[in-house]
């Protein structure tokens, strides 16, 4: 057998879900929970007693979340209302009351009927086209967890007792155990599991700590102790680093704490090429407290505000003031400066209940966004009158997601037309010109954009879904993710044609992919007519940084130039050729 130098530098290859360099010893923490449960039959006469003896696990779990959000640093105060979900999750009647059940009419024992609903519900979620949405089923394995450890009479895990400063290693770590991490002890985590989209990387962010993602094999590789190298920007781990690599790192790691302490403060400049054109730059977020991380990254206002998260995990719709409340909490707080507020952009039944009557083959291209507010128009104008409510404190702008036709557009604001007019007559503020936007998302509505420009006050651009559609690929599917090409001919002229098209009708185009925050599209972006740009608040300083270098004048040159080529590989040359070495000033690279 061949011997293997177990000291050998070793590269892993994740997802960087939080930027910076860490260089430190790895601690490795049992977060797996229970590996193997056993299914036994209970007699009817003891059914009571394994009920009860669930209820007890599920409560204690309920309380131990409790406590750790009462002792939550003040930095993820924000935070708390994911593990608020995860308390309400422990008494869902979807998840809670389904485990119930099958105790008593399968007559099985607590741990395996909570394998089995979890496991039913977590497919679910997993079948979801949306990343954000596929997340969540870790969401429910969490809560899952912490009720089975209790159930087996297994310790939870306690990151706050850790006392020497260290890097995390663990399978996977749940919002709960990530938000005691104490910042001068824990100088970055990694993780077997877990993406961008997760409460996790959220957090991670927030506390602004280097995290790497899903890595599958981290926790068989890295042993306690072991000198390691966490780079969260390109989603690296090095194990084992030889001195010319360790030298290498650190330089990275001065010359990016550097650049952040610089380019964060320019973050509140604005945008404003050196030929005078400003362009907007806006923060996307998913849950309302993330709105404070926007404020402090210098975001122009909110140009996404996705509202799927308060339908998620629970047993029936959110009500009118409880929506209300959460809008204009982010309102007000950027207030004067817009929050796009994005109507429900999903299966509601899949979102509220986990399952739905018919399953569908093909949930991507099926009854979500606009269709499914359409279909329930009772929900749809609940969540409208909380909108336009919200647009009283600030300003507000609407967003319909998903649309594909015309008729959607027309049938849409008839709903918001009489949302509005109810509460006129009720007597309650709101904005009265409250202005309307589409996501340009399906290729049929760039296609019909001139048409649709008239109907409404902005195009807002989602190239995530744009691309998938258009180019015919699923980016999850690692045989054809290569071909996911933001820069693609295709998508360039497509973005023309819906910028034109809103020009041409007087009305602004917005872009709120992910094509937006790469700082190297910017110049692609301006020479295209995009007026706004919105994307994750941390990027929002690299990529005004990037603008303030940029002439208007050159980038519009530039675009004719791109417009002629026909293959996504010459038009990244281009691009890089041009514009790489301006980037390569704005951010630390390899």
């Amino acid at each position: 057998m061949e011997n293997i130098d177990d000291n050998r530098e070793i590269i892993l290859h994740g997802i960087g879900a939080s930027p910076g360099v860490c260089i430190g010893h790895a601690y490795i923490v049992d977060t797996e929970g229970v590996d193997v449960v056993r299914k036994y039959h209970i007699d009817s006469a003891c059914l009571k007693n394994e009920k009860n003896r669930f209820k007890s696990a599920a409560k204690k779990a309920k309380n131990e979340l409790r406590a750790i959000i009462e002792s939550t640093p003040e930095e993820l105060r924000q935070h708390t209302n994911i593990l608020e979900t995860h308390m309400v999750l422990m008494k869902d009647k979807m998840l809670y009351g389904k485990i119930i059940e099958a105790i008593e009419k399968e007559q099985i024992n607590a741990e395996w009927a909570l394998k089995k609903v979890v496991a039913n519900v977590q497919a679910t979620f997993k079948n979801l086209d949306d990343s954000y949405f596929k997340e969540r089923a870790s969401d429910v394995g969490h809560v899952s967890d912490r009720i089975m450890r209790n159930l087996v009479g297994m310790d939870q895990v306690n990151i706050k007792d850790i006392n020497k400063r260290v890097i995390l290693i663990a399978r996977d770590l749940s919002p709960a155990e990530t938000s005691q991490i104490q910042l001068e002890r824990i100088k970055g985590f990694v993780t077997d599991r877990g993406g961008m989209a997760s409460h996790t990387s959220i957090i991670a962010r927030t506390l602004e700590i280097p995290a790497v993602l899903g890595l599958d094999n981290a926790t068989s590789i890295i042993k306690n102790d072991d000198l390691i190298i966490v780079d969260g920007a390109f989603g690296e781990v090095v194990v084992h680093p030889a001195e010319q690599t360790l030298e290498q790192y650190y330089n990275r790691k001065i010359s990016y704490e550097k650049h952040k302490a610089v380019i964060t403060q320019s973050g509140h400049f604005t945008a404003e090429t050196s030929d005078g054109f400003h362009l907007k730059v806006m923060g996307n977020i998913e849950l309302p407290e993330e709105v404070v991380t926007a404020v402090n990254y210098g975001s122009d206002g909110i140009g996404l505000y996705r509202t799927e998260f308060q339908y998620l995990s629970r047993p029936n719709f959110p009500g009118e003031n409880e929506l209300f409340d959460k809008y204009k909490d982010v309102v007000e707080i950027m207030a004067p400066k817009p929050v796009t507020i994005r109507t429900l952009d999903i299966n509601g039944d899949k979102a509220v209940a986990y399952t739905s009557d018919a399953e569908e083959a093909n949930p991507a291209l099926g009854l979500r966004a606009i269709r499914y507010c359409l279909k329930k128009p009772d929900v749809f104008n609940t969540q409208l009158r909380a909108i336009l409510r919200a647009s009283a404190f600030g300003n507000v702008r609407v967003l319909f997601p998903m649309i594909s036709t015309y008729d959607e557009i027309i049938e849409a604001k008839k709903i918001l037309n009489k949302a509005a007019d109810a509460l006129y007559n009720e007597g309650i503020n709101f904005n009265e010109n409250i202005e309307i936007g589409i996501m340009i998302e399906v290729p049929a509505a760039a296609i019909m954009a001139d048409v649709m420009a008239k109907e409404v006050d902005f195009f807002s651009i989602g190239t995530n879904d744009l691309i998938q559609y258009a180019l015919a690929v699923d980016r999850g599917n690692k045989d054809v993710a290569h071909l996911y090409q933001p820069l693609d001919p295709a998508i360039i002229r497509m973005i023309k044609r819906v910028a034109d098209a809103a020009k041409a009708n007087g009305i602004k185009a917005f872009m709120c992919g992910e094509m937006a925050g790469d700082p190297i599209n910017a110049p692609v972006l301006l020479g295209l007519g995009i007026d706004e740009l919105s994307m994750n608040p941390q990027t929002i300083p690299i990529v005004k940084s990037m603008i303030r270098s940029l002439k208007i004048g050159d980038a519009r040159l530039f675009v004719k130039d791109l417009l002629k080529q026909a293959s996504a590989k010459e038009v990244i040359k281009l691009v890089q050729d041009r514009y790489g070495g301006i980037l390569s000033e704005k951010v630390y690279k390899k």
